[in-house]
């Protein structure tokens, strides 16, 4: 195991937000190809750098993946068509413009969503929930409630099971699957309210919302070597913005 796959997977949570946020703020602001495959090279060397299996890579970016090239084809059939038209089709019109412009947003969809599977694999709920309350200050309340609300996202589809269980058992899910899917998602929403209300109700007694001298029994603060993946994920963002903007094709979103 290398020591820069270390670093990203000991790096505090927050810095690895920030460090996606910062490189997809660069990359927002314009549509150009240029500075979308000059931080896709950059993201590669840090994928290969951080020891990550590409195969899990791979797997797990595939809905990013899906949605680039849907994305880059729905510009590439139905965009505003500008330079020579190869394909004009009651609709669909394919031209240079469109061309150019399905394969820079393929590239730029690429460029801000792959990091978030390189900075976020194997993180800890928990660990992100310690980052948000105690280095960006978020309100407790609001972070632990929404840390135990997707902690019991899994039993959702327990309940759901079980309440088709047992509406079988009561034979009342016999007939009609539209009106036993809507009848069962109501059970299963009013469960959830209730499991929700006694849940706040054991936090708040266990101190859960005690402010402002509430504890942590997992400190989490950010560390040089955190700083310094925020920085890399500005460098990246920066030098692919430069790059785009001295070969003439940063192309500012504003401007169009």
């Amino acid at each position: 195991m290398s020591a820069a796959r270390l670093e990203i997977s000991r790096a505090n949570p927050v810095a690895r937000l920030l460090a996606a946020l910062v490189l997809a703020v660069a990359l927002v602001f314009s549509v150009d190809w240029v500075s979308a495959l000059t931080a896709l090279v950059l993201e590669t060397v840090l994928l290969l750098a951080s020891g990550i299996p590409l195969g899990r890579f791979l797997r797990r970016s595939l809905p990013i993946l899906v949605a680039a090239l849907l994305t880059g084809l729905t510009i590439l059939l139905y965009g505003q068509p500008s330079g020579r038209v190869h394909v004009d089709v009651l609709l669909i019109t394919v031209s240079d413009g469109s061309i150019e412009l399905a394969i820079a947003t393929v590239l730029r969809v690429l460029a801000i969503g792959l990091p978030s599977v390189l900075f976020f694999a194997d993180m800890d709920p928990t660990e992100l929930a310690d980052g948000l309350a105690q280095v960006l200050r978020l309100p407790a309340r609001f972070v632990l409630g929404a840390l135990a609300a997707f902690r019991l996202v899994g039993l959702m589809r327990q309940d759901w099971l079980y309440l088709g269980y047992a509406r079988r058992a009561r034979g009342v899910a016999d007939h009609g699957r539209v009106r036993r899917v809507a009848g069962q998602a109501f059970a299963l929403l009013v469960f959830a309210v209730r499991r929700g209300a006694k849940l706040a109700t054991a936090m708040e007694a266990r101190g859960f919302g005690a402010h402002p001298t509430r504890t942590w029994a997992r400190p989490s603060s950010l560390r040089g070597s955190d700083y310094a993946l925020v920085a890399l994920g500005l460098a990246v963002g920066l030098v692919s913005v430069a790059l785009a903007v001295a070969t003439g094709w940063w192309n500012f979103i504003g401007a169009r």
